[in-house]
């Protein structure tokens, strides 16, 4: 929006305000003197019915209309004043301009309604008869405490409006030529004040571009002689200031634009006086809140507080991982170090933080699967040893418990085979994933459920379970058939395996949003909630004595997982203690 200069919103302003003015007091000179006619007029015709208000009264009792009809015309003469009696029930009885015969009820009229009550009653209207406006005093007529009749006087307030329709005008070219002076002091007065202004603007812009060495020149009149003094005294300082900030700023931006990690400098009282932008977002503090509060109110951790006091107490630099709990369990490694100034003198400290969640779970997730594959391959290989040893030492003549002892081997051998197939498929699933050469082909989803019931028909049998498939008609998609149906048969065999006999399973496939849902509902013992998290590593077992006994590797669940993600989606699982369990793979429909 293009803005205009001051002169064109002060000029318009001073000239409406005059403009408003004006109409105001003319307005309220015409409503005053208007009103001020219809009072004198009021009180006029009010004086005429008392005049005539005793020899109405004498007439009325008793009643002689058309002595009180002559009276009307006589008193009303030559007048323009119309005067008229009314009975207590309505009737007219006398007119100066009408005859009373031919004229209607009158009860209903405003000033006679006023009237009937005893107070004399006020009225300016249209009258129908006379056809213009007249105002109408009524004043009530009592005799012997009862009310007799109603003598009403009249008079038009044409005249009135004709006087005043002359006032008008003149008040109108009065107010037209007040207002053509006022324009003219308006825009002087307006460009009185807007020159020095604009002066002023031009200075400031010079100020902006960099030429602080200009002065504005200072003006008449105290206000503006102020401030073009102040704009001086500013651009003076500003210089420099500007001098000294551009020196503490190539310091501060030294120091953090060497570092990707989260950089924080206190004072010696832990007060901030530098944060990047990494820190703040670790915290969830916006940068432009934190300057001068304590580190501590930023970073509200014991770990992290006893590091801050040790580095300013002794000036060493201290190193140590912290765990702090903001939206989640984090681990950061913190790094406090003394900041010096120039002489070398501590005035504060440095604070380097990095997030080494992931890298830490990593490593224990690295510790955990090294110690589990080595558990999972010792146990069946101590096994097998044993009983090696003691079928080479000759020591078993019963050929039936060679058998038995071969037979425990072969168990155990081929639980080797399948730890390391499954480890070898994850393996191959994550390096095919990687390199994006995942093979995807068009299938039908109910195809590929109806044949993972078919591969686990054996344990549904034997433990007489019934599997219900519902799925969506001629729901599809682009899958690598064979990894998703390894997924499905997995899942369904862990429902198999953990549901008690005659139980139900139920297998759902449906589109929801942007996504294929499948899911496997069984009502075995479920999952208790601590171990959700981990459900889906490699080895990771709720109850390790029961999956060795069911025949896991405790692989099923993590090939399910990498399956999942190979296609773009993920798995997710539900469950409640004694209520069973529901996973559910997530996978793109596009």
């Amino acid at each position: 929006m293009q803005k205009k200069r001051l002169i064109y919103y002060l000029f318009p302003t001073y000239l409406l305000i005059t403009l408003i003015s004006l109409l105001a007091m003319g307005w309220y000179a015409l409503s005053f003197t208007r009103q001020f006619y219809l009072e004198r007029i009021r009180v006029d015709l009010e004086a005429s019915g008392r005049l005539l208000e005793k020899q109405v009264l004498r007439l009325l009792a008793p009643l002689d209309a058309p002595a009180i009809d002559r009276l009307c015309k006589d008193a009303a003469g030559r007048t323009v004043t119309r005067v008229t009696v009314i009975l207590p029930d309505g009737r007219v009885v006398g007119d100066s301009e009408e005859m009373p015969a031919i004229m209607d009820s009158h009860r209903d009229r405003e000033e006679v309604r006023v009237a009937y009550q005893g107070n004399p009653g006020v009225s300016i209207r249209h009258s129908a008869t006379l056809g213009q406006d007249m105002m109408y005093v009524a004043l009530p007529l009592v005799a012997d405490q009862q009310l007799a009749g109603v003598l009403r006087t009249a008079i038009p307030v044409t005249a009135v409006d004709e006087r005043l329709g002359a006032i008008r005008v003149r008040i109108a070219i009065g107010a037209l030529l007040v207002a053509l002076l006022a324009s003219v002091v308006s825009w002087l007065v307006s460009r009185r004040i807007t020159t020095p202004i604009e002066r002023m603007r031009v200075g400031a812009q010079r100020f902006a571009a960099g030429d602080l060495y200009h002065r504005l020149p200072v003006p008449d009149t105290l206000e503006l002689s102020g401030l073009a003094e102040s704009m001086n005294r500013m651009a003076g300082q500003l210089q420099s200031r500007m001098d000294e900030n551009i020196n503490q700023r190539k310091k501060t931006e030294a120091v953090l634009s060497s570092m990707r990690e989260g950089v924080i400098a206190t004072d010696l009282e832990q007060r901030v006086i530098s944060i990047n932008q990494t820190a703040a977002k670790m915290f969830g503090a916006a940068m432009q809140t934190v300057q001068g509060r304590s580190v501590l109110e930023l970073i509200r951790n014991h770990e992290f507080q006893a590091l801050m006091d040790r580095s300013l107490l002794n000036g060493e630099s201290v190193e140590s991982d912290i765990v702090y709990h903001q939206n989640g369990e984090r681990i950061f490694n913190v790094h406090c170090t003394p900041l010096l100034d120039a002489v070398q003198e501590r005035m504060g400290g440095l604070v380097v933080i990095s997030d080494v969640t992931q890298l830490r779970r990593l490593e224990n997730m690295r510790r955990d699967f090294a110690a589990s594959v080595s558990h999972e391959i010792k146990t069946p290989l101590t096994a097998i040893k044993g009983f090696v040893e003691t079928l080479s030492n000759g020591e078993l003549e019963d050929s039936e418990e060679t058998r038995r002892f071969l037979t425990i081997i072969e168990k155990h051998v081929n639980r080797l085979a399948a730890i390391i197939d499954d480890l070898m498929q994850l393996s191959r699933i994550e390096r095919d994933d990687e390199i994006q050469q995942i093979g995807r082909e068009c299938c039908r989803i109910a195809d590929v459920l109806n044949t993972v019931i078919g591969l686990c028909a054996d344990g549904i049998r034997e433990k007489k379970i019934d599997v219900r498939l519902a799925c969506e008609t001629g729901l599809s998609g682009c899958f690598d058939a064979t990894l998703l149906e390894q997924a499905a048969v997995n899942l369904l065999d862990n429902a198999i395996k953990y549901s008690p006999e005659k139980s139900v399973i139920r297998i759902e496939a449906l589109t929801v949003n942007d996504e294929i849902q499948i899911r496997f509902m069984d009502q075995g013992m479920g999952i208790a909630k601590k171990h959700l998290p981990r459900l889906f590593e490699r080895f990771y077992r709720v109850d390790k004595a029961r999956s060795r006994k069911l025949g896991g590797t405790g692989l099923g669940l993590a090939i399910v997982k990498h399956i999942a993600q190979a296609h773009g989606g993920s798995v997710t699982v539900e469950s409640e203690l004694e209520k069973g369990s529901t996973f559910t793979l997530h996978l793109p429909r596009k």
